[in-house]
């Protein structure tokens, strides 16, 4: 109400005021000067688009990014959160944030249906893995951003989901990982002359691998990838016994080997007994032991998703193929400690953060 309000008592904001005194002054119909009014507005709402989140969990990354969101909305702009349940199928709670407020001083908390109205959103994000499936069954026709997902969720939702290739739906996909092309750059930048890259991987890795073998193969010179892989916790060890002597730095995936603590432990301790570096794509990678990694924060993730938002929701045709983007490393991370135990000088981090964005 209070939206309405503040348009009743000015109809006719300062510029516009002009605009329609003077086509009222030099005789003009009142039919056109309502029709400046009507095209104004009609502008102002096109400039200040509507965004539902779908979000099914409290994890802190995925918190971090929805507040990013909210932070970054643009005035006038109606922010949407829909909270889910666990499993991502039903409805919670929806906090809504109006036009004219701060979304953080008067979000309000109701619950509704799953199905959107026309007015409400321009685009939807659906932020983490089961946010996702939701958002791929759920009707309608406006463009959809899926966030915060691994390669390998993707992969998997692209295979459960026909949904996913609807051709009356544009929808785009950012990664929370760094594209292998700027995994292999940083590691260059960091070990000049060094082309032999050792990786243990699962069964359930291959789109990852393949993606880390095209882009060793476009490199210019082109990286040696040895790839061993592990079934199992047991057969880790044994991969690693193999992969390591052949290798002048390690590369942790981000799958159930990454995933998993004392997996990427077993990978890093081979790597500290070898003298041999190990990379990877998060800080916790860093601290744990890895030389180097290229990351984006959540935060830098969500602004990442609202360009991408926008490239999906202008692209004028639709298309069954969803536009799919990796994550932009804005950050490159170096454990100095680990660097000087190897006898390396490495530049500053913000070097290197320079060096990589400059390959792209």
């Amino acid at each position: 109400m209070s939206v309405v309000a503040k348009h009743l008592s000015h109809p006719f904001p300062g510029r516009l005021r002009g605009a329609v005194r003077a086509a009222l002054v030099f005789g003009l119909t009142a039919g056109v000067a309502v029709g400046l009014l009507g095209l104004s507005m009609s502008s102002r709402a096109a400039a200040a688009p509507s965004l539902t989140v779908l979000m099914s969990d409290d994890n802190p990354a995925h918190s971090e990014f929805v507040q990013q969101l909210r932070a970054s909305q643009e005035p006038g702009g109606r922010f949407e959160l829909v909270r889910l349940s666990p499993t991502g199928e039903m409805p919670q709670t929806i906090e809504t944030a109006g036009a004219d407020t701060e979304p953080r001083a008067n979000a309000g908390v109701r619950t509704r249906s799953m199905r959107p109205s026309a007015a409400d959103a321009n685009l939807t994000m659906a932020v983490g893995v089961a946010a996702a499936r939701a958002a791929v069954e759920r009707p309608g026709q406006e463009p959809l951003v899926l966030a915060m997902l691994s390669r390998l969720d993707y992969e998997a939702l692209k295979a459960a989901s026909p949904s996913l290739k609807r051709s009356d739906r544009r929808v785009g996909v950012l990664l929370r990982d760094p594209a292998m092309a700027d995994q292999l750059a940083l590691i260059g930048a960091v070990l000049p002359q060094k082309h032999r890259i050792g990786v243990v991987a699962t069964p359930e890795s291959e789109p990852l691998v393949r993606e880390l073998q095209r882009a060793a193969q476009g490199a210019n010179p082109a990286w040696d990838v040895r790839v061993e892989y592990a079934p199992d916790a047991r057969s880790l060890a044994a991969a690693l016994r193999t992969v390591v002597p052949l290798s002048d730095a390690l590369m942790v995936l981000p799958d159930l080997i990454g995933d998993n603590q004392a997996a990427t432990l077993s990978v890093l301790r081979a790597g500290a007994g070898a003298g041999v570096p190990v990379f990877g794509a998060s800080e916790g990678l860093v601290r744990s032991g890895g030389l180097a990694a290229a990351v984006s924060t959540p935060s830098q993730l969500a602004q990442q998703a609202r360009l991408l938002g926008q490239k999906v929701a202008s692209a004028s045709n639709n298309s069954s193929s969803p536009l799919v983007e990796a994550a932009t490393p804005a950050t490159v991370r170096v454990n100095a400690t680990v660097a000087r135990g190897l006898g390396l000088r490495l530049p500053e981090e913000r070097e290197l953060t320079d060096r990589l964005a400059a390959t792209r």
